[in-house]
């Protein structure tokens, strides 16, 4: 071995004399390491981003470039619009409900319509989708549709979620949309490790999750981006950087250049997209989908739009921020304003086809709430349910708790809204509750 000066002799330990021979060993170099640049110069650095912001349409609904062909058909944008219009119709009629007291909350999509609507028809349905609370137009586009809507807010015999859920916290197994969770960034790490299943299982989709910028600054949205990194899951990171974190600018959230200059630190694919342009949306993620699945790699997508509304009906948004910015945005990038406009340009669309349309998606959602607010609510006992298949000693004793505390107090309680356990039939199933 002396000549070779890549091997050494061991002895190896605990061995007799007798067993002990020579043991070559290689030598080995760390390939990070090996990769690693130095330099004697003393340079700390602050990198200076402005990373730019893929769009298609202008503000008056005018290809950019005028040659440029949209993958999507007429067909399919005329759908995308038609839902980002039923979206906004609903969004009106439910918030005006609200008001009047029909239902307790409700969040509106004003201004994100585009980033909602175009994003969801870029995925397929056996994708896997996590949302934080301001998507109802993914639910809308993949079949949950606004009568369920309705019996959600409602918290009906009809509800999925049996009236324990906030209203607007959808769920949906048939759409393949996971319940909505109220705490912000919790969603994101399961679409770091439901995407790893869908790797694992050789299917051919990815995960998504749907947050916002304020949700980018907890420590969830970290630990989701690294594992997705690390275990290479095909996982799409949706940000709707809308300016706002409820009453927080995004001057007061963050620094660096916005969320996707973060992705490169995670040595994740990234790209920035002009959020009110539908056509510019679709086309991101319909690629970033398609590069997550063929190189097992997750994708962060921030999409720059607008919070045309308040937070919630909890919330008044002229507290901190003006009239004029608002006024700004509705008039110089309207989503719907430009997705309309272009469409006009194509010839495809006019003004009466618009009325009609209104007309009929208002009748619609006002139906879909009367419908909803004559239903009957579920049985108290299923505050119980769902949680264990074989129901636990204390949950047993609070439930006998409560059946005893209503019949000792009956006269103090109306329960003739609510059905009895042996006539609910849970709207999950077909036939009888099978609890």
């Amino acid at each position: 071995f002396s000549q070779n000066p890549t091997m050494r002799s061991v002895a190896p330990r605990r061995c007799s004399r007798l067993l002990r021979r020579l043991v070559p060993i290689r030598a080995y170099t760390c390939p990070k390491r090996k990769a690693r640049v130095y330099t004697h110069d003393l340079d700390i650095k602050k990198e200076e981003t402005n990373i730019p912001c893929f769009r298609i349409i202008d503000v008056e609904g005018q290809l950019v470039k005028r040659d440029y062909k949209p993958s999507c058909s007429t067909e399919l944008m005329i759908r995308m619009y038609e839902t980002m219009c039923e979206l906004t119709v609903m969004d009106k009629i439910f918030y005006d409900a609200q008001r009047q007291g029909r239902i307790s909350f409700h969040m509106q999509h004003t201004g994100e319509q585009a980033a909602l609507i175009a994003s969801a028809a870029a995925l397929d349905m056996e994708d896997i989708v996590y949302t934080q609370y301001r998507e109802a137009g993914v639910y809308l586009w993949r079949g949950f549709d606004l009568q369920q809507m309705s019996h959600q807010c409602y918290g009906n015999i009809y509800d999925l979620g049996k009236g324990r859920q906030m209203p607007i916290h959808y769920g949906s197994r048939e759409s393949n949309v996971h319940t909505v969770s109220s705490p912000l960034a919790t969603q994101i790490p399961h679409a770091s490790g439901a995407a790893y299943a869908l790797k694992r299982e050789g299917k051919p989709n990815v995960a998504v999750a749907y947050f916002g910028d304020g949700a980018a600054s907890e420590g969830d949205f970290h630990a989701a981006l690294n594992f997705a990194a690390t275990l290479k899951s095909p996982a799409l990171f949706f940000c709707r950087n809308n300016g706002y974190a409820i009453s927080t600018p995004t001057s007061e959230q963050y620094v660096g250049d916005g969320i996707v200059c973060r992705a490169p630190g995670y040595g994740m694919h990234g790209v920035r997209v002009d959020g009110n342009d539908f056509l510019a949306v679709y086309e991101a993620v319909a690629e970033s989908r398609r590069l997550a699945i063929e190189h097992e790699c997750p994708v962060l997508i921030e999409a720059m739009t607008y919070r045309g509304g308040h937070h919630s009906t909890s919330d008044d948004s002229t507290a901190y921020r003006t009239l004029e910015e608002m006024k700004d945005w509705d008039i110089n990038d309207n989503p719907i304003t430009r997705a309309r406009k272009y469409l006009e340009g194509l010839g495809v669309w006019d003004s009466d086809r618009e009325a009609e349309m209104q007309q009929k998606f208002r009748k619609h959602t006002l139906k879909c709430l009367h419908a909803a607010v004559d239903q009957r609510l579920p049985p108290i006992s299923q505050l119980f349910t769902d949680v264990y298949d074989d129901v636990p000693w204390h949950l047993e004793e609070q439930k006998a708790s409560l059946e005893g505390h209503l019949k000792e107090f009956s006269e103090d309680y109306d329960l003739n809204n609510y059905v009895n356990e042996e006539e609910y039939v849970d709207p999950r199933y077909e036939g009888p509750n099978p609890n």
